[in-house]
């Protein structure tokens, strides 16, 4: 069912990786006439063009987009019981985590009368994108709401589709989630025309705009993202998910089969690689998935997820040459089976999360394990971070210098002034110490 890529007795360069690897991944760029006007549209006409939007691609037309405060309320008296304890264990475990990411103001002493001291400033307000499409995503609520609440927030919104199911509300469980987190801000609006009321906002409607929009989405989302960068702050630019599984013969063939269905039935184009060294392994896990991927209810999406050109298993010779070509891959998710999991795992350099042995699966991390599981795909945990406290964070400097502390200095600055030529530089130094 999966793809084979044989890399034994194979040179592994991170040049010839990227050539072999599989990957799927989306082109921006292919939507970006498409999202464009909608942008535009909506910055030009705020609401009332967003609406329009949402008629047209949602089905429904909200009266408004603001959501009324009663029915976010009502979400939480029809959520089940079940459900609601697991959400609220979700929340308490993800803002344990988060609270500690939280960085402490740090003072360095450059000499007598010379500090700089690092301080760190809470973005003033955010804007965070939950999808609605082919699933329900109550943990991307989670995942968003509760980390920028850490980092001392003040003032959030959270923007979900409307759904035709639920009079043009987002779903239901959505709201119910936002009102534990005690998020009193929820708009009806998904897509592209999410992303542009949020960076545009709209006076008139009462919408104000943010400073920062984080949250994952399709390839529309992610366009409108990379459109109103240059004015707001986004996170990265969300991909299909992938996961990739480094293991050696002592892997349960059928948890990493399950492992591998359980991510590609996101989406038609999401990944499932499977890296080892064991050719059995290899070939129990592919007859493990063929037998057990019509287990979901999203066989048919599984399916054509697993059989893509962006998954596939990759034989290598041992495991030190499986932990290169993972850090090539850099996966969203990488889960380690192998012997000596955490020494394994804390050899990789290169992954968005990095799930220790057979007892911290994916779908952990997806829900309650307490990280975070917004994080980079498409291969760009190679220099991108999944979403934390630190992204609703911006490290400040405060320099505090006395006279005798900018003496000490004063010919270096007034040097490299003259070298830039720059002299107005240095005459403002001057002008502090030689008078």
């Amino acid at each position: 069912m999966l793809n084979t890529i044989d890399l034994r007795n194979t040179e592994l360069t991170t040049s010839a990786l990227r050539k072999v690897l599989p990957r799927g991944g989306v082109n921006v760029e292919s939507v970006a006439g498409i999202v464009a006007p909608v942008v535009e549209a909506v910055k030009a006409g705020g609401e009332s063009a967003a609406l329009d939007y949402g008629e047209r691609f949602d089905l429904v037309r909200p009266a408004v987009v603001q959501v009324p405060a009663a029915a976010i309320d009502a979400a939480v008296e029809v959520l089940e019981p079940h459900v609601r304890a697991a959400i609220e264990e979700a929340i308490a475990r993800v803002r344990k985590v988060h609270v500690e990411q939280v960085p402490q103001p740090h003072t360095t002493q450059l000499g007598e009368g010379a500090t700089v001291t690092e301080v760190f400033a809470p973005i003033e307000r955010v804007g965070l994108y939950v999808p609605g499409g082919q699933a329900v995503y109550p943990s991307s609520v989670v995942m968003n709401v509760v980390p920028a609440q850490a980092a001392g927030v003040e003032s959030l919104v959270v923007a979900s589709p409307p759904q035709a199911d639920h009079d043009g509300l987002p779903h239901p469980t959505v709201l119910a989630t936002c009102a534990l987190l005690g998020v009193s801000e929820v708009w009806a609006v998904g897509g592209a025309q999410a992303v542009a009321l949020m960076a545009y906002g709209d006076d008139a409607a009462g919408l104000e705009p943010v400073d920062m929009i984080t949250g994952p989405g399709n390839i529309f989302v992610a366009a409108a993202k990379r459109q109103v960068s240059s004015f707001v702050g986004v996170d990265a630019e969300a991909g299909p998910t992938e996961i990739a599984v480094l293991a050696d013969d002592s892997a349960d063939p059928v948890l990493v089969a399950y492992d591998l269905i359980s991510q590609a039935e996101h989406d038609p184009m999401a990944a499932s690689v499977l890296i080892t060294d064991s050719e059995f392994l290899a070939q129990r896990v592919d007859a493990e998935v063929e037998a057990r991927y019509t287990a979901t209810t999203n066989a048919e999406r599984a399916a054509e997820a697993l059989r893509g050109k962006q998954s596939g298993i990759i034989l290598v010779d041992d495991i030190n040459a499986g932990i290169r070509v993972a850090d090539a891959y850099a996966a969203e998710h990488l889960e380690v089976h192998t012997r000596h999991a955490r020494t394994v795992a804390e050899r990789i350099r290169h992954a968005g999360a990095i799930f220790v042995g057979e007892f911290s699966p994916v779908p952990l991390g997806d829900y309650a394990a307490g990280s975070n599981h917004v994080l980079p795909t498409s291969g760009t945990a190679r220099y991108g971070a999944g979403l934390s406290t630190h992204t609703f964070l911006r490290p400040v400097s405060l320099i505090d210098y006395d006279a005798t502390g900018l003496r000490e200095v004063a010919s270096h600055v007034i040097a490299f002034a003259d070298a830039e030529r720059l002299p107005a530089h240095g005459e403002a130094i001057r002008a502090r110490t030689e008078r």
